[in-house]
């Protein structure tokens, strides 16, 4: 009876540890997650008719979030007495995020976790991504290439001196290189990334497609 309740007992406490609603501003640091536009359109956007994915953008890396990080798990939906960001806050991300309505989302699932009002809560996100030097090569390929996803990290850090290889990670998703996340101090440093955080993608030839 005692072994059944300690496991009873841990089930819940793994639950608990990854229960949405905490309270906003209870976090170690934030995570800049970076998508690679083309590959958000062809594995979702193209099917939306999602206006991201328009030619005429030219959209390479594009803000996916700012999101709050724990040194184990993530907050998310946090509980906080801020104000929801208005239409023309959300729009106004518009041309980092690719459509408002990604602004929105981010804020409602991240965003109040930063325990920041929605204003400041943008304003962060953008000097983030402001503070982060998109690779020249990959900001404007032209063509579409298989590459190891090692490549675009190196590419990253060439780029942007001071940055360690344990302070960003790439993700893939079905074949293709899908984001990069940079892990950041909440002053927006550059910091080494938690250990559930660090997932390099290891595919030697990954799909990433040309800017459009």
């Amino acid at each position: 009876m005692k072994a059944l309740l300690a496991v009873i007992a841990l089930c819940l406490s793994a639950s608990l540890s990854q229960a949405e609603g905490e309270r906003a501003g209870d976090f170690d640091y934030y995570v800049l997650s970076l998508s690679w536009s083309p590959t958000w359109c062809a594995t979702t956007g193209d099917a939306r008719r999602s206006p991201q994915c328009d030619g005429r953008h030219d959209f390479s890396f594009v803000l996916h979030g700012l999101w709050p990080q724990n040194e184990s798990g993530w907050p998310s939906y946090c509980r906080t007495g801020a104000r929801d960001p208005s239409k023309q806050e959300t729009a106004a991300m518009q041309d980092i995020m690719g459509t408002p309505g990604a602004a929105w989302y981010q804020w409602k699932k991240h965003g109040r976790c930063a325990g920041l009002p929605a204003k400041t809560y943008f304003e962060t996100a953008r000097k983030a991504y402001d503070s982060i030097t998109i690779p020249k090569v990959l900001a404007q390929l032209n063509r579409d290439v298989r590459l190891p996803a090692s490549v675009v990290e190196q590419a990253f850090i060439e780029a942007n001196p001071g940055l360690k290889p344990d302070e960003i990670t790439i993700t893939c998703d079905q074949g293709r290189i899908q984001e990069a996340r940079i892990c950041l101090t909440k002053d927006l440093a550059p910091r080494r990334c938690g250990h559930d955080t660090i997932r390099d993608c290891k595919m030697s030839d990954a799909l990433m497609e040309k800017v459009r």
